[in-house]
């Protein structure tokens, strides 16, 4: 047997140790995206490695891109969070998964690395994906619909019975939390705008206020709860809804704290905690039938920089969640 026969060629090893991945060097617009090849990642303690079969685009990867992250963002930088794939290979101290388990969820706590052919992983951030649901589908949940679950039950702590007013509520977050709201007993008052109405009741809003034509502040009164999912303005006309004690909570802004005790209410902004056991819960409620999921538009990953650009609203942007289809 000869030497060659048993180590691999030079660009054999390359194709099995590099892959494609999407990185920033610098902040700004869609532009500086790359589409680059790099080093394969190989899993630490509590990391596996994912094949990617799908990565969620979400509002946030573009705030990262942008240099506009609440958290720091060392250069250079692969994009993405929300993933779905195969577990490839495993770091030391992971338990509970296995090599070639299905697997959904975010890539770690600074939400970078998904937009690549392989992703590490914090094994605490993922679970198994939904059986019921494909890959493209699957990664299109978990950011979005982990905010809603602790944004109504967490943050606000919602019981069968209260009422809450949920803003933007035919966005990707807030159609999950109309959804989990009517699953848990939960009066929900939606405001959306006209062309969305249909698609918010049959989520199962009880009641859909149209925000172009209507002030959502002169129709409620004494709300136990308002999940912000739209900030500015409507954040701060959201005050006046509330009961005494109430909570205004948002996922997109630091609500006024002057306003918050005026109105006598509690008032919190939230970073979201994906975590395993969050979406394991939620894979039961879609395996369910509990819960339905919303895809948009679902590009190749070598078009990450066009879905960027719908995030921009420089091109049509759908409804729905943007999802780039890898491999």
């Amino acid at each position: 047997m000869t030497r060659s026969s048993i180590i691999p060629q030079v660009g054999e090893e390359r194709a099995h140790s590099t892959m494609m991945a999407w990185r920033v060097h610098e902040f700004g617009s869609p532009e500086v995206m790359k589409f680059e090849r790099v080093l394969r990642p190989e899993p630490g303690p509590g990391e596996v490695l994912v094949k990617v079969a799908a990565a969620g685009v979400g509002p946030w990867d573009g705030w990262i891109r942008a240099g506009k992250s609440a958290l720091p963002q060392p250069l250079p930088l692969i994009l993405g969070s929300d993933l779905c794939g195969e577990i490839v290979a495993m770091g030391p101290g992971v338990s509970g998964l296995r090599v070639g388990d299905q697997v959904y969820g975010v890539t770690n706590p600074q939400f970078v690395g998904a937009y690549a052919e392989y992703a590490l992983a914090s094994a605490g951030m993922v679970s198994h994906k939904p059986t019921s649901l494909t890959h493209v589908e699957a990664a299109s949940v978990p950011v979005v619909a982990v905010t809603a679950w602790q944004a109504l039950f967490d943050q606000a702590q919602l019981k069968a019975g209260q009422t809450v007013v949920i803003h933007g509520a035919a966005g990707n977050v807030g159609s999950y939390a109309v959804q989990l709201a009517r699953q848990a007993g939960v009066q929900t008052i939606a405001t959306a705008s006209t062309g969305d109405i249909s698609a918010v009741c049959d989520h199962g809003a009880n009641t859909v206020i149209d925000y172009r034509t209507q002030h959502f502040e002169e129709q409620v009164r004494d709300a136990d709860a308002v999940i912000d999912l739209v900030g500015g303005e409507t954040q701060t006309r959201s005050f006046q809804v509330l009961r005494r004690g109430g909570k205004l909570i948002s996922a997109v802004s630091h609500p006024d704290q002057d306003l918050a005790k005026r109105h006598g209410v509690e008032a919190a902004f939230f970073l979201v905690n994906v975590t395993s056991q969050y979406l394991t819960q939620i894979a039961r409620f879609i395996d369910g039938r509990k819960l339905r999921t919303n895809v948009g538009a679902v590009l190749p990953l070598a078009d990450a920089r066009e879905a960027h650009l719908m995030l921009e609203h420089v091109r049509p942007q759908p409804k729905g969640k943007i999802v780039l289809a890898v491999g």
